[in-house]
């Protein structure tokens, strides 16, 4: 039963978070555009900032590729927490966990209360295996935005791989609440929480 919460769980690769205004890939940064995911797409009539939304629909793109346009853009704006969190998220989809974590540290360097990269380096973390370390991050990110969701699941779902049913049930309900339920209903149909 634990392997399958697993499985579901890479799966899942962990909700990985991040506001609706840093959903963004690098091509976009550089032209200006936010990414959204499953909005239409438009394009902002002027170049936005990206800490600015601007809805757009989302592309495919090369993680490699994004990688090189984000360290570009770090090199740029080396004071840019996102360029740091997306190029982390970007490592963490190749399965670069170490060079990811990196990357959120430094992303929590520039902005102390960034709970996005507090709950992206926690499951860079649970991809390592350092579950403890995992926890914690879930447990700031939620301390900094009171109704994130992707953090109760990651918390709930890390919890529940650890067979801690009485702390898992109840984070992974609650992300349910909150929209998203993949978690939840995934141990609830393997009947691990009511």
């Amino acid at each position: 039963m634990r392997k399958s919460i697993i499985l579901v769980f890479m799966a899942l690769v962990l909700v990985c978070s991040c506001s609706e205004k840093e959903k963004t890939t690098a091509a976009n940064i550089d032209q200006g555009k936010i990414s959204v995911e499953g909005e239409k797409n438009i394009t902002p009539a002027k170049p936005v900032h990206p800490d600015q939304a601007a809805p757009k629909e989302k592309k495919s793109i090369n993680p490699m590729k994004e990688i090189e346009s984000l360290t570009r853009i770090i090199k740029e704006q080396p004071k840019s927490a996102l360029a740091y969190n997306n190029r982390g998220s970007a490592y963490h989809g190749l399965k670069q966990h170490e060079l990811a974590i990196e990357d959120y540290n430094k992303a929590i360097g520039l902005k102390k209360d960034y709970a996005d990269a507090y709950n992206n380096r926690g499951a860079a973390y649970y991809s390592l295996g350092k579950h403890q370390q995992a926890i914690e991050d879930f447990n700031k990110a939620i301390n900094l935005k009171i109704n994130f969701a992707a953090a109760f699941a990651n918390r709930g779902l890390t919890y529940l791989n650890q067979g801690n049913k009485d702390l898992g049930c109840p984070d992974a309900k609650k992300a349910c609440e909150l929209g998203v339920c993949r978690v939840y209903k995934d141990a609830q149909g393997k009947q691990i929480c009511p």
